[in-house]
């Protein structure tokens, strides 16, 4: 079995796992405490502090060790946008951040606060000058990832961070996907990370609180961890998850180089061995172990099972492997394709091999799925007007409406038009996606008796 999807959760580092049953054993007992178990747990804990803050790039009394990267990310907005409550109440996002970003958005915005969220391009990145145009006097916090964990692209945080900075506004940096490749460059306020993204045990978070920036701490407070993270410290999974962060630093360069050659050969070659397909992100400013495509006329979630069943694990955004039934809300923002979508992030060791075996393996998946959604007849199309087509696909979902589009398209005369009826969300980016990919050109969306009418001209 091929584990494509460390962008998720990481295997477990083996230095990782030496540490924590090391620690077991002289980090259990309370750190607050004077007595020798007790002293023998705060110098760990402190020790662990220490070769974070040297990870990070910051001082040890500015990190504080959390129960998740999740928790970090909301305890970190919430104090620092309470800590900042004079000064105003609007919050500035990307659309692309990770959804503990955005829940605390959400949260936010209930609250009476006002958010900006600023869009990104095709591959998934902001501006500096999309940041620096949202910013505004009442501006109390700004928020961005690092780099995105779907698609891998990398963020001008340096730049934002500038921006901010001459705006008097503190950057929060959602780190969790960059921190185990090195230190987050730029003068940012607030960072946030998780263990299990770099190899280290679930249920640790960093986050970090640059001094200076004003910072309260919302709910209960007792004397732990600067009274931003109540609780007992979990002793032995920080140690662990700090000695992985140094190991993995210490492998980065090397491995981000041979990672990077990987995820670049699937970029190069899947369109060659597999029609209609998207490869979305940077291809340049990203991640070394993550690489994003879609394919058209493909089940997201039939072409994960099919990958699952040829001993690969990989992700998907794509809304039919949704509870929710929605596109990501990070292939939304950028306006690409959705369906039949793919995240291979690969982990640390991860076998040339294993990447080959990957690509002799995808093209007959993906023609296996097609060729079980091409089973159905085409959708009726009704003759509306001169040169127009009806399709009526209410009630069915991705890919189906944009396989359907496809059967009819050839019986319209260049000029003319195919009226596709959808009550499906994806239908909004995957039908405007079809049209970039084939020329074609996307008229736009109309009102309808149910759902929605997505309007196709033909070109060509």
């Amino acid at each position: 079995m091929s584990y494509f999807d460390a962008a998720s959760a990481a295997p477990l580092h083996p230095v990782a796992r030496q540490a924590l049953l090391a620690s077991l054993d002289e980090g259990w007992a309370d750190p607050a405490r004077l007595y020798r178990e007790g002293r023998k747990a705060r110098i760990l804990l402190d020790a662990a502090r220490e070769a974070a803050a040297e990870a990070v790039g910051c001082r040890p009394d500015e990190v504080v060790f959390t129960s998740s990267g999740t928790q970090a990310v909301h305890t970190g907005i919430a104090g620092a946008l309470a800590g900042r409550r004079r000064v105003g109440r609007h919050l500035i996002v990307s659309s692309v951040e990770h959804s503990s970003v955005l829940h605390s958005a959400e949260v936010f915005e209930r609250d009476g606060g006002e958010v900006t969220r600023v869009a990104v391009d095709r591959t998934g990145a902001v501006t500096a000058a999309g940041y620096e145009a949202a910013l505004r006097p009442g501006t109390a916090l700004a928020c961005l990832q690092s780099a995105n964990h779907e698609v891998g692209t990398v963020q001008p945080v340096a730049e934002v961070a500038e921006v901010c900075r001459a705006a008097g506004v503190p950057l929060l940096v959602d780190a969790a996907q960059s921190l185990g490749w090195g230190p987050v460059p730029g003068g940012w306020s607030l960072l946030a990370a998780s263990a299990h993204k770099w190899g280290g045990p679930s249920g640790v978070g960093l986050l970090v609180v640059r001094k200076g920036v004003r910072f309260a701490a919302r709910g209960p407070v007792d004397e732990r961890e600067s009274g931003r993270a109540p609780g007992f410290e979990n002793i032995p999974a920080i140690v662990a998850a700090v000695a992985s962060l140094r190991a993995v630093r210490a492998e980065a360069a090397r491995e981000a180089e041979r990672l990077r050659e990987l995820t670049g050969r699937i970029r190069t070659r899947v369109p060659g061995l597999v029609a209609d397909v998207e490869v979305v992100g940077d291809a340049e400013r990203r991640l070394p172990g993550i690489v994003t495509f879609s394919c058209l006329y493909v089940d997201g979630e039939a072409l994960l099972h099919e990958l699952d069943r040829a001993g690969f694990s990989v992700s998907s955004g794509s809304s039919c492997t949704s509870s929710t039934l929605t596109p990501s809300h990070v292939l939304k923002a950028m306006g690409v394709l959705s369906e039949g979508n793919v995240r291979v992030s690969l982990p640390a060791g991860a076998a040339e091999e294993d990447v080959e075996r990957f690509l002799e393996v995808l093209p007959g998946a993906v023609t296996g799925v097609r060729e079980k959604l091409g089973a159905p007849a085409a959708a009726p199309a009704a003759q509306a007007g001169p040169g127009e087509l009806v399709v009526d696909s209410l009630g069915k979902r991705c890919p189906i409406p944009v396989i359907e589009l496809a059967k009819v398209f050839g019986q319209v005369p260049v000029g003319g038009t195919v009226r596709v009826l959808s009550d499906d969300e994806a239908a909004r980016l995957d039908i405007p996606a079809w049209c970039g990919m084939r020329g074609q050109e996307y008229v736009g969306e109309e009102p309808a008796e149910r759902g929605t009418a997505y309007v196709v001209r033909r070109v060509s």
